[in-house]
Parts: structure tokens; C-alpha cells; sequence
């Protein structure tokens, strides 16, 4: 399990959120719960895309932090490996 963490910046408008350690995880909602789904659908999303592309995530990194964001917490991402199995049939008397 990859454990990133979540900033949350809440104003007026709602609540703006990132994964500190992952650029490109960002998202937002019109309140904390919202965001919070937002941000786990967006670490999804993401994580897919790279990896369906070749591409390595980001190591998490503990230490990061933000002093402007109203809250950080935990981002949890489980990521297991697949392989998709099929036979081909063959001709008989081939």
C-alpha cells in the first residue's frame, strides 16, 4: 500500500484539495466529505492512466507538507498487478 498525503484548503467557495507528493492528483468539493471522495477518485483515475502508459507513480514522501493547507491527512492507494489470461484455440488437424 502507497500512503501519499492530502492537503486541504477550505474558503468560502468549498474545499480545494492535492496530494502533496503526487502533482498530479488535485481535485475539490463543496465541502470536506465531497472533497475527500473527489481526491480518492482522482488518485484512481490517475494511477490508472500512468500506469496503463508505462509510466511510474510517484514515491509517497512522508515529509511533505504544506503550512498554507487547513488540513493534511493520509491518502491510502492499494495497487495490485492483473494479467489477463486467454487461449487461443487451436485448429484441429492443423
Amino acid at each position: 500500500m502507497l500512503v501519499y498525503k492530502a492537503a486541504y484548503y477550505i474558503d468560502d467557495d468549498g474545499v480545494s484539495v492535492q496530494a502533496l507528493d503526487f502533482p498530479a492528483v488535485l481535485s475539490c468539493g463543496k465541502d470536506l466529505d465531497e472533497a475527500r471522495r473527489m481526491i480518492r477518485s482522482a488518485l484512481v483515475d490517475v494511477t490508472e492512466y500512468m500506469l496503463e502508459n508505462g509510466e511510474a507513480l510517484p514515491l509517497p514522501d512522508p515529509a511533505v507538507t504544506d503550512p498554507e493547507a487547513d488540513l493534511e491527512e493520509p491518502l491510502y492507494l492499494l495497487v495490485q498487478a492483473a494479467s489477463r489470461i486467454s487461449i487461443v484455440p487451436q485448429e484441429v488437424g492443423a
